[in-house]
């Protein structure tokens, strides 16, 4: 039988019933996915949601504690902390997303151009990619950022170029399990081109992958991230990241300003394991083996 235009529709609209189902029915996946919306809103939202505007200063309050005036309490400069910790995170949330795009999107064409060319080509690629994994990935992105300065754009470049050799090894992987399947043998029994192939039927079947991967190279991007601006090799004023401000307040633990510095790495570690609850979701929802139907 041929499958009608209804039929083929009615199928799709089965499987994306499955996967909200599966998904559904994982709470911390659904909690990471509404601790991310409300963090997305409040950070690029900040311009409507901050208490106050992006720097402004009090010199003549300090630092203070949280209060009911100031949520977060304020920093060396007067400035409310929960405003600037609401703008930094715009940047903090801006580079995990970016960096998660590039890299899986590179990352991809890769691993799937040398998982289907195979031969050659693959051993080829391969060896560059693992030149790229054996290198200490921290002291290059320093070094670069340093030759390439330091902004957002250059961040999220380097942290991009050295992101995509983990997603590649994955889809490589799948794809030389794929190539083999009878689905790809029938399409090129009919005259398909391997870029038709590759595009029509073996993308598709790396989708959940490839989501699950780029989920969580968001959460990986936003620990490098960070890590660099805590080292004083990322986010330059006058911006500011997470990583930043916890650079800033590092000297703090023990004083009564200590809360300067618990405040991003809370916000930090809250983003992080809501990314990845997110990820385990995306990966029981997107199991083709999954019997929770």
């Amino acid at each position: 039988m041929t499958a009608t235009p209804n039929g083929t529709a009615s199928a799709e609209t089965s499987t994306r019933k499955a996967f909200v189902r599966r998904f559904a029915r994982h709470r911390l996946a659904v909690l990471g996915l509404l601790v991310l919306i409300v963090l997305a809103i409040a950070t690029f939202g900040a311009d409507v949601v901050a208490p106050s505007p992006r720097g402004a200063q009090d010199l003549t309050l300090g630092p203070t504690p949280p209060s009911a005036a100031h949520w977060f309490g304020t920093d060396e400069l007067g400035r409310d902390y929960l405003s600037e910790l609401l703008y930094a995170g715009r940047v903090s949330l801006a580079v995990g997303l970016a960096v998660a795009m590039l890299s899986t999107a590179f990352g991809t064409l890769v691993g799937t151009i040398a998982g289907y060319a195979g031969g050659v080509v693959d051993e080829l690629v391969m060896r560059i990619t693992d030149l790229f994994l054996i290198v200490p990935a921290i002291a290059i992105l320093a070094l670069a950022l340093e030759a390439l300065g330091q902004s957002t754009p250059a961040i999220v470049m380097v942290l991009a170029a050295i992101g995509w050799t983990y997603v590649a090894r994955i889809a490589r992987s799948q794809v030389l399990s794929l190539r083999e399947r009878e689905f790809v043998d029938a399409a090129r029994s009919i005259g398909a081109s391997p870029p038709r192939i590759v595009v029509r039927h073996i993308l598709p079947n790396l989708a959940g992958i490839i989501a699950v991967n780029m989920s969580l190279t968001v959460a990986t991007a936003i620990i490098i991230e960070s890590t660099l601006s805590f080292l004083g090799f990322g986010v330059q004023p006058p911006s500011s990241s997470w990583g930043s401000l916890l650079s800033t307040a590092s000297g703090l633990v023990g004083t009564p300003e200590a809360y300067l510095l618990y405040f991003p790495g809370l916000l930090i570690l809250t983003t992080v394991l809501a990314v990845n609850f997110v990820g385990d979701g995306l990966r029981d929802a997107l199991d083709p083996q999954g019997k929770n139907l």
